[in-house]
């Protein structure tokens, strides 16, 4: 059969029904790795737009990081009006999973982004996305590529289901030791460091601390800035940003968990712990978890910043057993930890197959004509 060439718009076709306010449905935002929970919950969704099953929802503003989503999970959802849904209108033609093949790849959020229109914001709409060619191999084909996509991405939820069950034994643990163990101050099992960069590190040592509770690679713009005053962060020591007024219900944390010496800000604080006592993973354990956030958020003090100072972290009390059931409880951990990452590597593995994908499919259909 070939290939045969058509523009995006003869295939699908805008949804534009708003919520009736009578049923009660999911609500979900859209991000560049799909569905996730709605950031206002309680907001007003007499304005929300409904979507179905194999609906495709995106956030016009954010087109270019590949803001958009397939619906494999709900019959029926709503989302903010901000959003934007279409569907396949002609299946005899190209399947919905084969079309999000063609849409998660960097090329189509490339295209997205050069469609764009606006002044304060560029949009790329349903209009904009219906002028964009596409060439598709038969039915047939299209359904073999996506089933190898498939279940590459079963094999991924499993073991991200894995994964989970490993974080409740974590919980499971922590919240025995919790009606077990009495909590004691960490003040005396915690030292703090101010040492700056004396050893001359590069901006490549640079940290920034996320609210996910990690180090990251930093999104400052560092051209220029002078990293002398730069605290150093050694191996298996914990950074955080005392001040919590601009980063909402979360602390910004971070623990150096691998063999090399980071750079932090110098507004950061950071801290060792004394590890015959309290293990730095098993510390970790209880700064990841909701209630240490919403601790730290009522004890911040200040007028035009709140912040969480050095002295309140020393009153932060948890259940410090035997050092050897720390050790025991920080290996699951950083098993847990271990596993996150893999799992990361796996979801970006699985978004780079895409365009293989959609290449192996057009060869495949473009060998098919050759033999004929």
């Amino acid at each position: 059969m070939g290939l045969t060439k058509y523009k995006l718009g003869d295939l699908i076709t805008q949804r534009r029904e708003k919520y009736d306010g009578v049923s009660d449905l999911p609500i979900r935002g859209v991000s560049r790795e799909g569905f996730i929970d709605a950031k206002q919950p309680d907001a007003d969704t007499s304005l929300y737009n409904t979507f179905y099953l194999y609906d495709f929802v995106f956030n016009p503003a954010r087109m270019e990081i590949n803001s958009i989503a397939l619906n494999i999970e709900f019959e029926k959802a709503i989302c903010s009006s901000l959003y934007e849904i279409f569907f396949v209108s002609r299946p005899e033609i190209i399947l919905p999973a084969y079309l999000n093949l063609f849409i998660k790849r960097d090329e189509f959020a490339r295209q997205c982004e050069f469609i764009g229109w606006g002044s304060a914001r560029e949009y790329c709409r349903v209009g904009d996305i219906s002028d964009i060619d596409i060439e598709l191999p038969s039915i047939e084909i299209q359904r073999k590529y996506v089933d190898i996509y498939n279940a590459m991405l079963a094999n991924q939820k499993a073991y991200e289901t894995g994964l989970e069950d490993l974080k409740l034994v974590c919980d499971g643990y922590i919240e025995d030791l919790r009606r077990r163990c009495p909590a004691e101050k960490i003040g005396k099992y915690i030292i703090q460091s101010d040492s700056r960069n004396e050893q001359g590190l590069t901006v490549d040592a640079v940290r920034g601390l996320a609210v996910s509770k990690e180090m990251i690679t930093t999104k400052a713009d560092m051209q220029g800035v002078s990293l002398n005053n730069y605290k150093i962060v050694p191996p298996a020591y914990i950074a955080y940003v005392p001040d919590t007024s601009r980063r909402g219900d979360k602390m910004s944390l971070g623990f150096n968990d691998t063999d090399e010496t980071f750079l932090v800000s110098s507004i950061s604080t950071v801290f060792s712990t004394k590890k015959d006592r309290l293990v730095p993973e098993y510390l970790m354990l209880f700064f990841c978890r909701a209630e240490f956030d919403r601790y730290a958020r009522f004890h911040s003090w200040g007028s035009a910043r709140e912040t969480f100072d050095w002295e309140e972290m020393r009153d932060v009390k948890i259940p410090i057993p035997d050092i050897k059931v720390q050790e025991a409880i920080s290996d699951i951990y950083k098993a847990y930890k271990e596993r996150q990452a893999i799992n990361e590597r796996l979801k970006t593995r699985i978004k780079d197959l895409c365009p293989i994908l959609i290449k192996g499919s057009l060869d495949e259909a473009e060998k098919e004509v050759a033999a004929v």
